[in-house]
């Protein structure tokens, strides 16, 4: 089956997809996106992602492109198009279309949007969480604001290539004072020694991640103690457990980090009871 896409308006296959040359979100990368998880061909915590693409949107001054409604109509619809049953749904707005130059466009340029969907293999996610992940720490060099969703994301794209080459399912940012910001596309966590639950507060140096955004409900369910704060990569090499959540990977046990085992070297008790009951607490529609 073709995948479809919707562009502007327009479902149409894949290869027929097709943005403008001048696409702000081509020249320079003047949009933001969203990823939604996509369980039993419904999306999961649709309301809460699309509060953060209104946030992003405000920040960056784009307008939205239809009504929250027919929105939601549209990103339903190519998952069933695509039908997606266990995968991801992602929706990118940019400013639109306009003779290239740095300044926004003239008033009244519609802005651009792309909404894609596919499945991924359940199977070998499990299996992942199972067996853990990997990480590396690299030194933060992202913009000021990566709490705005932005496209903007070639730190983030070399910071993944690195961690591939050595093995690695993900990287950590880490900023000049030796504290770990957040992965290259997820949140870090740890669990300490004593069994506290720790991930950095929300502020502009983080995005506010909706699978970290539902956790906090799961964490206080299972009675843990939570900490927001910032943590260093010591503590991390140190930890009891870590993890990275995202959308696509809810929560994903971490057993290494920069060659060193984490606690014993397996995916810990937290980080997979969190996983498991992650979405008795998410909104599924």
């Amino acid at each position: 089956m073709s995948r479809i896409a919707y562009v502007n308006g327009r479902y149409l296959p894949l290869g027929a997809a097709t943005v403008n040359v001048e696409d702000r979100g081509y020249q320079f990368a003047d949009g933001v996106y969203e990823v939604c998880e996509v369980r039993g061909g419904r999306l999961v915590d649709e309301r809460r992602h699309m509060m953060r693409l209104a946030f992003s949107l405000s920040e960056l001054r784009i307008a939205m492109p239809m009504s929250a409604t027919a929105l939601s109509v549209v990103l339903h619809e190519v998952v069933r198009r695509n039908r997606v049953r266990w995968g991801i749904v992602y929706l990118q707005i940019g400013r639109g279309v306009s003779r290239r130059d740095h300044a926004f466009p003239p008033a009244g340029t519609a802005p651009s949007i792309v909404v894609t969907a596919r499945n991924m293999n359940l199977e070998a996610a499990e299996k992942m969480a199972e067996d853990g992940v990997a990480v590396i720490s690299l030194p933060e060099n992202r913009w000021a604001r990566v709490d705005i969703k932005s496209v903007a994301l070639l730190p983030n794209v070399l910071a993944k290539q690195a961690a591939r080459e050595q093995g690695a399912r993900e990287a950590w940012f880490v900023d000049t004072g030796g504290h770990v910001t957040e992965g290259a596309s997820s949140n870090a966590w740890i669990v300490t020694r004593d069994g506290k639950v720790v991930t950095r507060q929300c502020d502009q140096g983080i995005l506010k991640g909706i699978t970290r955004t539902v956790l906090l409900d799961a964490i206080a369910a299972q009675g843990l103690i939570l900490e927001e704060r910032a943590f260093t990569l010591d503590e991390a090499h140190a930890a009891r457990e870590a993890f990275i959540t995202s959308a696509s990977q809810i929560v994903l046990p971490v057993v290494k980090i920069d060659g060193r085992p984490v606690g014993n070297g397996a995916p810990g008790l937290v980080a997979s009871a969190l996983r498991r009951d992650f979405h008795r607490y998410s909104e599924i529609s």
